[in-house]
């Protein structure tokens, strides 16, 4: 079994309202890419599977892309497009 890492997922917009909160606190597999990470929140809410192509992501406020590898300690955010007025 492969060590875990500690991560923090920021969540605005749809992925706010969907969690009703606007963090959370995961897991996952050392070696993780933000692509496993947003598999699984993709898997947890399917109905959000319409925002993924469109999301942006970021780590340690840097923005990347899907295969970045994740490390112990890092902040993620799911950043949805937004429309203001």
């Amino acid at each position: 079994m492969k060590p875990l890492i500690n991560i923090s997922v920021k969540l605005f917009a749809i992925y706010q309202e969907t969690y009703q909160q606007d963090q959370l606190e995961l897991q996952l597999e050392d070696q993780a890419t933000v692509k496993t990470l947003a598999d699984h929140i993709f898997s947890e809410h399917p109905e959000l599977q319409e925002w993924r192509n469109v999301t942006r992501y970021g780590v340690n406020m840097a923005f990347v892309d899907e295969n970045t590898v994740l490390k112990d300690g890092d902040e993620i955010v799911f950043i949805p497009p937004v429309s203001g007025g």
